[in-house]
């Protein structure tokens, strides 16, 4: 995923995941256990998860976001992110938050989701 830098403020507009806490591996392979049900993929190889953010308490906050604002399961989705990622051993509390800004595109996916789709 990209993390293109906002030119107006030079802050991320992907804010950065904690990729070297000992739990992220595990979040991230719970976040694969969630498929979106209108697109055979997981939401993490979509590229809808922007942020693992993982405290020293071991508290998870994700941000993410949907394909599109109408997705009929956009107020189910967070909390069949928030059970896969609480039942990883050794989370304390999640948080999902969902985000519009940036908006999801195709190629947000990953190389996986696009072989998945056609799209390679």
């Amino acid at each position: 995923m990209n993390a293109e830098a906002d030119p107006v403020e030079g802050t991320p507009l992907i804010k950065p995941s904690s990729t070297h806490h000992p739990l992220y591996v595990d979040v991230v392979v719970a976040c694969r256990s969630v498929y979106d049900p209108e697109i055979p993929v997981n939401i993490y190889d979509l590229g809808l998860v922007y942020t693992i953010e993982i405290s020293e308490e071991n508290d998870v906050n994700i941000i993410m976001s949907l394909t599109a604002p109408g997705c009929p399961v956009a107020g189910e989705m967070p909390g069949w992110v928030a059970d896969a990622v609480g039942a990883v051993p050794g989370v304390r509390n999640v948080n999902v938050e969902l985000t519009w800004e940036p908006p999801w595109g195709m190629e947000m996916m990953s190389d996986e989701a696009r072989l998945e789709l056609g799209f390679m």
